[in-house]
């Protein structure tokens, strides 16, 4: 069967600022929330290997997209990092040469007619705006708007598209719950707190971009797990995978998209005692702001049931978990190293619901990707790492894309996760998701792998066959 797409679709990868660029003395950079963490505490990184020690882009970016041109891409999506470009928020001083590399690499990627992406938080708030709280003072959210009004005024010439946030729950389960970011606080009514000001955030620049006229657009990227009860005929769980739904994927994508929050969330909030410090001019700005184009991440699908098992902490601290139970299907497939269910039809369930309740919005795949460890196992004696596994994952998935097309779905494109190797939060390393390895022992060499050979294929014929 011949799977072919439509003309101009996006073909690509995703990447970030801070797990790319590295840091370069004289580079001008401030610290943000991953260089103070690791600074205090080195051994919650998996090998203890830290931010600064990412794959260097900053130094190699000319060398690596020349590469990104040579494995098929004719778009690629990064972010540019606020403690790079404002070191010191308070004076709001520009680093000048954050502004000379950023431009280098806009240009660089035009000349190679690869459109940029660029998203503008990705995880890296600056140090000294966390020492006021972050996301959790309304004040930052000024501060943001202050850093993307100045990164659309000195890119949007060129940049035509942007998005305001990657994966604006992360922070919030992260930072405010499970522990995987800074400041790893558990508390969930800051974390509601910290996702009210994202959303705010966002509607804010998106205003400010619309409202001088760039001949661009501007979304946000979201990473939509679809959420499926463990019997679509028991009440209850219909009910728990609702609630779960609501507070991890339609928290952002209503707002974003319908300019309004959920209504049964934003009720669930007020039972519980969680509701956010909202403004009443805070919602007219978000109804009358949303997004042109929404950028989808997905990997993985959740499975829920009803609450079955007891709460094992103190009942002052509300959790997520207190109602609802992760369903363990029997049979599922399973990235082993990533522990992560494999379920190909949820990137088909995502833009169908995409399609049917959000007005079928133009969207495209901004992430989708296996992360495997211990890649070296699989290298030929060219030296050549053959990860057919990255290939299967990619058509597979591209295959219910295809079929989402066919039944009318607005995807415009499909983004891996990642160009190359890069440095991923607590788990540094450990898994590696790129069309391209990175040698760490090597002066970060690059090498392209098989599925970077096989995605330039791919997107020549800007399609594939399949027996």
């Amino acid at each position: 069967m011949e799977y072919q797409f439509p003309k101009n679709f996006w073909w690509g990868s995703a990447a970030s600022g801070p797990q790319t660029e590295g840091t370069v003395s004289g580079d001008g950079k401030a610290q943000n929330i991953w260089d103070f963490w690791y600074q205090e505490k080195p051994e919650k990184f998996y090998q203890e290997v830290g931010p600064s020690e990412t794959s260097q882009f900053y130094l190699n970016y000319q060398e690596d997209i020349q590469m990104m041109k040579a494995i098929g891409h004719n778009s690629f999506r990064t972010s540019i990092q606020w403690s790079r470009l404002i070191p010191n928020p308070e004076t709001k001083k520009i680093n000048e040469e954050a502004v000379v590399f950023y431009n280098h690499v806009i240009d660089e990627l035009l000349s190679n007619d690869i459109e940029p992406f660029i998203n503008l938080y990705h995880f890296d708030m600056p140090l000294s705006l966390q020492a006021k709280g972050g996301w959790l003072n309304r004040e930052v959210v000024e501060d943001y708007i202050f850093y993307a009004k100045t990164c659309f005024e000195l890119f949007g010439d060129r940049v035509k598209k942007w998005f305001t946030h990657n994966e604006p729950i992360v922070p919030v389960e992260g930072g405010y719950l499970y522990g995987w970011h800074y400041p790893d606080e558990v508390n969930l009514k800051h974390g509601v707190q910290v996702a009210y000001h994202e959303t705010l955030a966002s509607a804010k620049a998106i205003e400010v971009y619309h409202a001088q006229h760039y001949a661009g657009e501007i979304g946000i990227v979201l990473n939509l797990t679809p959420t499926y009860p463990r019997d679509k005929q028991n009440k209850a769980d219909v009910e728990a995978a609702r609630l779960v739904d609501g507070l991890f994927n339609r928290s952002f994508l209503d707002p974003a998209v319908k300019g309004e929050f959920p209504r049964d969330v934003v009720q669930w909030l007020k039972e519980h005692g969680l509701m956010p410090k909202v403004y009443k001019e805070d919602l007219e700005l978000i109804r009358n702001n949303t997004i042109d184009l929404l950028g989808v991440n997905y990997y993985q699908p959740r499975r829920v049931k009803v609450k079955e098992t007891p709460i094992n902490h103190d009942l002052r601290f509300i959790m997520p978990e207190d109602f609802y139970d992760v369903y363990d299907m029997p049979g599922k497939k399973m990235n082993p190293y990533r522990g992560w269910e494999i379920y190909e039809k949820g990137i088909y369930d995502t833009l169908m619901n995409i399609k049917e309740n959000y007005g079928n919005i133009r969207c495209y795949i901004s992430e989708n990707g296996m992360g495997v460890e211990r890649e070296e196992q699989f290298m030929n004696a060219e030296g050549v790492i053959e990860d057919d596994y990255r290939i299967k994952f990619v058509i597979d998935h591209l295959k219910w894309v295809h079929q989402a097309l066919q039944e009318g779905s607005q995807v415009q494109g499909y983004h891996m996760w990642t160009c190359m190797d890069n440095w991923s939060w607590l788990n540094a390393y450990k898994n590696r998701y790129g069309f391209i390895a990175v040698d760490l022992e090597n002066k970060t060499k690059r090498t392209i792998k098989k599925s970077g050979y096989w995605f330039k294929e791919l997107t020549e014929k800007n399609g594939f066959m399949e027996e």
